[in-house]
């Protein structure tokens, strides 16, 4: 497959496991189309053309013209600096590397990363929270974490690509559903009473296996082992964490247990006022599970050599 073929593959399939539902998406880049109609020549000039098709601000290609033919993957949570040079370094050795992907944004993917958690309020409204408290929730936050991102320096990783000639790109929100869309199904499925009964059924998965190896695996935040889950949330995608409030509004909203990727100081507790459990299944176990899960619906056009670096075990669920 192209290189370009291989980001629309993700693209689309982060669409088909958006827990907004397709259409919600598509009515969504219908809006942004019809905005763009609307605009000045000089802003057009300006506006972003790839978001009128792909509706992940956070999922891009950084280096590359698209037409590279990809046979081999060096696949990380985390890509930088020194992970471009080890590739560079693997090359120089004979290891043939087409490509490298990343999960987390890096360059213009990550200083437009606060554009993806609108999709946050439509979720929490999904679970009960009044859509005009979400949208004032994700408002407030969203424009926090547009500021905390402005004075980053976004291209350093990006200039590495460049200047080493390795094509380079990342999947973001587009892998993040598909692990939402995972637990949410396991869990719906299973319906554990406990958390007790939630942690075991995380833990008997292969990437929350190896996560218990290095201390990183599921854990309780808040809650005890014989707490009963009642209505479970799974909070896996949207960009970043939202507002601390969330859990507040989420509580009042009936819902008794949150199954997040990580969790900040203060939501934790806001969930401990609002008497809501939070079990922290993993970071990077959780954004490996998405992937994989999203390579897996890769391998199944083409198979790849994987090289797997920066947090990132390849398990396939291919039968």
């Amino acid at each position: 497959m192209k290189l370009r073929e291989i980001h629309e593959f993700f693209v689309q399939e982060g669409k088909k496991t958006d827990p907004r539902g397709i259409e919600a998406v598509e009515k969504f880049l219908k809006k942004k189309a019809d905005a763009f109609k609307e605009l000045k020549e000089e802003e057009k000039e300006e506006f972003d053309k790839e978001s009128l098709w792909n509706p992940y601000s956070d999922c891009r290609v950084y280096h590359g013209s698209g037409n590279e033919e990809i046979h081999s993957i060096m696949v990380g949570i985390d890509i930088e600096g020194p992970e471009l040079l080890l590739a560079n370094e693997l090359k120089k050795q004979g290891r043939k590397i087409d490509l490298v992907l990343a999960h987390h944004p890096e360059g213009k993917a990550l200083a437009g990363l606060y554009s993806v958690m609108g999709m946050q309020a439509d979720i929490l409204n999904k679970y009960g929270v009044p859509i005009n408290v979400a949208e004032s929730l994700m408002g407030e936050r969203i424009g926090e974490v547009e500021k905390g991102l402005s004075p980053l320096n976004h291209l350093r990783s990006i200039e590495f690509a460049r200047l080493l000639n390795i094509p380079f790109m990342n999947t973001h929100t587009t892998s993040d559903n598909h692990v939402q869309k995972f637990l949410l199904e396991l869990f719906e499925e299973k319906k554990p009473e406990t958390l007790a009964d939630a942690l075991k059924l995380l833990k008997q998965m292969p990437e929350y296996k190896e996560a218990i190896k290095n201390d990183a695996g599921p854990k309780i935040f808040v809650g005890s082992q014989n707490s009963r889950c009642g209505k479970i949330v799974v909070d896996m995608t949207g960009g970043t964490e939202g507002h601390d409030k969330n859990y507040e509004a989420l509580g009042k909203a009936g819902v008794g247990t949150i199954i997040a990727m990580h969790v900040a100081k203060e939501m934790r507790k806001v969930a401990e006022e609002n008497k809501v459990n939070i079990i922290v299944a993993g970071h990077m176990a959780s954004d490996t599970i998405g992937l994989n899960i999203l390579l897996d619906k890769l391998e199944k056009k083409q198979k790849f050599e994987i090289i797997e670096c920066s947090g990132f075990t390849r398990v396939r669920r291919n039968k």
